[in-house]
């Protein structure tokens, strides 16, 4: 990570005094955010995509005999919407091979980085130390080098979806965009359940004509680019096949850079078996959920009578500027995928119901509301006009008042701790909270309904001018890794802040 790169001056406002700095800027952002710049309408867009072929999965590598080793190649040319582009993949695809392993595995990776740029990887929402060759951000693997990574998973680590991608401080939205993110599923080495299991994830992208990913405006970058095509598994709008009477568990990952997806499926409940890294032993009924960029869930379709059925997001405003009289950034509704079903042996008649615990819960969630806080903190979202700095002029980005650093630390907290942290968004738009190798328990929060049950998370919704209250216990791993806004755009441009255990 080069150290340049948080070298930039400190914001303009900091906690909640940001937001009267970004008011008296609203003038100077509505310059450059809105009307926002279409950089593929004016860079040509892509022809020849097709739509509405069956869904494919990304291949999978599995465990086995506790060990998983894997090579992992970086490199532009994949099929997009059934088009050969320039978009990046893991070995030739996007998404890359789905990992899969079981708690107590080994996970090695040798990352081959053929972008012409500098990468690393990120493994989002594994419970794995930070440090050297494990999921080590601060770690730079150059251009025509590779590098060798080993995660030892926990024995108790949670079964449920999680994702890899890079996380190279400066260009993590360009590559994620670009094409660069797999699924990782930690579940027991036999499925815990005779259901149907599929990995679906949605990202979205900007082709040129020529086929190539288009660069995003200064403008795009600010509100957090949105591309303009939606893909599941980078396919435009595929059929995804299923059987009445027969359930099916959907693995779900929001890859998108920016996008807050509303997920909901026509004529259908959506059964919520797991929210991140936390798997739940029943379902909860939803008729649809919100998944912010770097969100999981794990569902239970359930059709009971043939016909097709749109799986959807239903939109989702961001906020933005457009509280003051700017544009909102707002995700529109989009059609994902077309759900067909065909007749089966229980058709017309309700899906039987699995047995609780049926899907691979490895035991019940911890519930740290009642357990003694060692120390409570706040961490505030800040935003703010640039001056002569930030984005040539344009807005700056950070945690309390500062842009990232990586040779700074900002929150040193002990090995062993609970803690309570407030996170509270100063700024007009939303903000999802990404806090590495520690899984957050949420227990408050403005605008957002939060469950009886325990809560746990590692990407969190923080709405505009609201706060949310979540509780981590700070276990098992020393080191330095970091926090951040999931809009990875913000994030590139200093919405990070670095945190370290110690003994």
């Amino acid at each position: 990570m080069a150290p340049e790169v948080g070298r930039r001056r400190v914001l303009a406002v900091a906690t909640l005094g940001a937001a009267a700095t970004v008011v008296g800027g609203v003038g100077t952002w509505e310059a450059l955010v809105a009307p926002r710049l279409d950089t593929a309408s004016a860079e040509g867009t892509a022809t020849g995509l097709a739509t509405g072929e069956t869904v494919r999965e990304p291949p999978v590598l599995a465990s086995s005999a506790g060990v998983l080793a894997v090579d992992l190649k970086a490199a532009a040319g994949v099929t997009l919407a059934g088009r050969r582009t320039g978009a990046l993949g893991y070995n030739g695809t996007s998404p890359g091979p789905t990992l899969r392993v079981a708690p107590g595995d080994v996970l090695r990776v040798r990352l081959v980085n053929n972008l012409g740029e500098t990468t690393n990887l990120h493994t989002h929402g594994l419970h794995v130390s930070p440090t050297g060759n494990a999921d080590n951000v601060f770690r730079m693997v150059e251009d025509g080098s590779h590098a060798d990574y080993e995660y030892a998973i926990p024995p108790d680590h949670p079964v449920g979806t999680f994702w890899y991608h890079p996380h190279h401080h400066g260009l993590v939205a360009q590559q994620v965009f670009g094409g660069l993110f797999g699924a990782i599923v930690v579940a027991p080495p036999a499925p815990a359940a005779t259901v149907r299991e599929r990995v679906l994830v949605v990202s979205d992208t900007t082709l040129t004509s020529e086929g190539q990913v288009a660069q995003a405006s200064q403008q795009e970058v600010m509100a957090g680019r949105e591309g303009r095509l939606l893909l599941v598994n980078g396919q435009l709008e595929p059929v995804i096949d299923a059987e009445a009477g027969t359930p099916q568990r959907w693995r779900v990952v929001n890859a998108c850079t920016s996008r807050f997806l509303d997920l909901a499926l026509d004529g259908h409940t959506l059964g919520l078996l797991g929210h991140d890294g936390q798997s739940l032993a029943d379902p909860e009924d939803r008729t649809s959920l919100v998944l912010a960029p770097g969100n999981r869930a794990d569902l239970l379709v359930s059709p009971d009578a043939e016909g097709s059925f749109t799986l959807r997001t239903l939109g989702y405003d961001r906020g933005g500027m457009g509280m003051m009289g700017g544009e909102s950034s707002a995700s529109a509704p989009t059609g994902l995928a077309t759900v067909r079903v065909a007749a089966g042996s229980s058709a017309g008649t309700a899906s039987a119901p699995l047995a609780p615990g049926a899907f691979g819960v490895s035991g019940p969630a911890a519930d740290l509301r009642d357990v003694t806080v060692d120390g409570h903190r706040t961490i505030t979202f800040t935003m703010g006009m640039g001056g002569g700095m930030g984005m040539g002029g344009g807005m700056t980005f950070g945690f309390d008042g500062q842009e990232f650093s990586p040779d700074r630390v900002d929150q040193q907290v002990a090995l062993g701790t609970v803690e309570e942290w407030t996170i509270v968004n100063a700024s007009p738009m939303a903000h999802p909270f990404h806090l590495h190798v520690w899984p957050m328990q949420l227990v408050a929060a403005t605008d957002l309904p939060t469950s009886g049950r325990p809560d746990w998370r590692d990407v969190v919704i923080v709405p505009p001018r609201g706060q949310v209250t979540v509780r981590v216990r700070f276990a098992d791993f020393t080191g330095r890794t970091v926090y951040h806004c999931h809009v990875l755009d913000h994030e590139d441009h200093g919405m990070m802040g670095v945190i370290q255990a110690m003994e």
